[in-house]
């Protein structure tokens, strides 16, 4: 089946859009509620947790695991690809969004100036601006932490973000008047996205990440038939989280888009043992 790890609520806005589109596949969804936001985390907690995550999903049957947010992509994604896989899982797969969505992002602005909005982790981590320069050296890359939206929105207070908002945004603007595209960086931010594009003048282009990951995803599946085979096609969705009330269980289905129900379970803790021997959390970035 196809897995999803996100450290809350975020990821679900992929999985729709997957699901949109490759809807015969069975799906397996864990969302660390009890541990969010990851952004303001040190990066051994990103890599502890995302690790976690990952092998969880693992057990439960995934082959092929998206990891549906942007913090534990940019800080967790390569070495759990380069280390843990090989070790413990060779023939499964673990893809990230951040490469997905440098690539589309370098190609749809036509001054070369982008801004980000995204998690202190991703920002500091810079890489979205390192992956863009791989792709086009000429593109300049701007971006703005926004520690207070992912905390507003696992909670609920989408009346105090519009506040919150002005401010990243005008920081942002600010950097430069040539930036004409901006990309949401934080999957949690297509929920708010209609809040977000009212305050960015029309002639600048706002990115989210939902149709970009499932494009590639379907490309990525095309080219690797031996990994699609081995894809339950019986089109079951399973919804996990790693804490559970009627706010996480409403808020969940508001990502979505529609019903679903969440099952709490618990995570295990898990390490990896690196090539001299010793214990290694799985860090990194994505590759």
């Amino acid at each position: 089946m196809l897995g999803f790890f996100d450290s809350g609520f975020g990821g679900l806005s992929i999985a729709r859009e997957i699901r949109r589109v490759l809807p015969r596949y069975s799906t397996l969804y864990l969302g660390d509620n009890a541990r969010t936001p990851y952004g303001s985390r040190s990066l051994d907690e990103i890599h502890r947790f995302t690790l976690e995550g990952v092998s969880e999903l693992f057990e439960r049957g995934a082959e092929l695991i998206i990891v549906a947010c942007n913090t534990s992509s940019s800080v967790a994604l390569r070495k759990i690809q380069q280390v843990y896989l090989p070790a413990h899982y060779p023939q499964r797969r673990v893809l990230g969004i951040v490469i997905p969505t440098a690539e589309e992002v370098s190609r749809s602005s036509t001054s070369k100036v982008i801004g980000i909005l995204a998690t202190q982790a991703t920002v500091s981590s810079l890489a979205y601006p390192q992956e863009i320069f791989k792709i086009d050296s000429a593109v300049q890359v701007f971006q703005q932490a926004c520690p207070l939206f992912v905390p507003m929105i696992e909670s609920g207070e989408f009346d105090r973000i519009e506040t919150a908002a002005v401010t990243y945004i005008e920081s942002l603007l600010n950097l430069s008047d040539r930036i004409d595209t901006i990309l949401l960086g934080c999957t949690h931010y297509a929920l708010i996205e209609d809040i977000l594009r009212k305050l960015v003048p029309a002639r600048i282009r706002m990115i989210s990440q939902g149709t970009i990951v499932a494009e590639k995803l379907m490309d990525y599946l095309r080219r690797h038939p031996e990994l699609e085979e081995r894809l339950d096609s019986s089109g079951v969705e399973t919804f996990l989280t790693t804490e559970y009330s009627e706010r996480i269980q409403r808020l969940g289905t508001q990502f979505y888009g529609r019903q679903i129900a969440l099952a709490p379970i618990r995570l295990k803790e898990v390490t990896t043992r690196s090539t001299n021997g010793t214990e290694d959390p799985g860090s990194g970035t994505e590759s």
